[in-house]
């Protein structure tokens, strides 16, 4: 125990270095244009030499991106309430489905056309699809993703969202949307927590709250997307193994068990278990633990792992992004809710 302690260590505290430095340089950016999770992901990076330098980082660095990934996904749980969530499920569901549709329908065309790897394909989609790099770093582990996938996916993300952040509040007001229609669009169309909020305040208070609560809504999608996508993986695998003919599926070895206690805390908090005076250290704690494992991820890639896997694949970002943020706004005119 105590060896394997020893192994872990060096490669946590690296992580966890590179995160407080991200934080701090992220918080140097105004507008909280770059995010503490995209600078950990580009520090780390810029970091790798180190990593492939010394050996004995390289075992902790491996648990932060895998098991406080994991703690961080669980403790998110804390920032939703079921409440909440039915309150405005009601009228985003509606939304939601067309533009989950779109992101998963198109980015797998596209990723065909491209002849684009499905596992990069899914996690562009996923992206768009729920939460951005939440979302991105939950999948990745679940379909056994490359670092360097997880890392172009993440800064795909990243960029298409700075665009957002600047045009969209200038697009609502063009529109002349309302609150709550410009908060719903956000809340659906804009990928990263951090943009949903700059975006969604930039426009009025009410639009913000609305467009979070709606972005808290669509992050608890990514339950039955880890479901799904683990079954593809196993089948993938059994498939790439040579067997043939129907084979049962083995659920104990495929269940993302964490999950199980990201709605525990979920439920914990909705109950009032968990107390609002707990809330923001919960949340800070879970953000911080994703930003390690952002960190850890960046430290396992190097810039010319991104450079090498081409442009396709952040033309097809911009493209289902785009179709998004078009089909989010088309639902609500056809429906009333502009």
């Amino acid at each position: 125990m105590l060896k394997k302690l020893k192994n872990i260590v060096p490669g946590v505290m690296l992580s966890a270095c590179v995160a407080i430095i991200a934080m701090f340089l992220s918080s140097l950016i105004p507008g909280d244009i770059i995010g503490a999770t995209v600078m950990a992901l580009l520090v780390g990076m810029a970091l790798n030499p180190i990593l492939n330098r010394y050996d004995k980082f390289k075992v902790g660095v491996s648990y932060t991106g895998k098991m406080v990934l994991r703690i961080g996904i669980i403790l998110m749980g804390v920032n939703m309430n079921f409440s909440e969530v039915l309150n405005v499920g009601k009228y985003s569901f509606f939304v939601m489905i067309f533009t989950m549709a779109t992101a998963f329908g198109a980015g797998n065309l596209i990723g065909r056309i491209f002849n684009m790897n499905w596992k990069l394909t899914n996690l562009l989609s996923v992206s768009t699809a729920i939460c951005g790099g939440s979302a991105v770093a939950t999948v990745a582990p679940v379909i056994k993703a490359k670092d360097e996938d997880v890392a172009y996916a993440i800064s795909s993300t990243f960029i298409f969202d700075v665009l957002t952040v600047v045009l969209i509040p200038w697009i609502g007001i063009a529109l002349g949307m309302s609150n709550a229609g410009y908060g719903l669009w956000v809340g659906t169309a804009v990928n990263d927590t951090s943009s949903v909020v700059a975006a969604g305040y930039a426009f009025s208070e009410l639009a913000g709250n609305t467009a979070v609560i709606v972005k808290l809504t669509r992050t608890l999608f990514i339950i039955p997307y880890v479901l799904i996508f683990s079954i593809i993986t196993e089948r993938l695998e059994v498939k790439s193994e040579g067997v043939h003919g129907r084979t049962s599926l083995n659920i104990k070895k495929i269940f993302p068990y964490f999950i199980i206690f990201f709605l525990g805390v979920v439920a914990l908090r909705s109950t009032g278990i968990i107390p609002n005076i707990l809330v923001p250290a919960l949340s800070k704690t879970s953000k911080f633990c994703m930003i390690m494992a952002l960190s850890a991820i960046g430290l396992k890639t190097s810039f010319k792992d991104i450079r090498d896997i081409g442009v396709k694949p952040m033309i097809l970002g911009f493209i289902v992004d785009t179709l998004v943020v078009f089909v989010s706004i088309g639902i609500q005119i056809a429906t009333g809710r502009f």
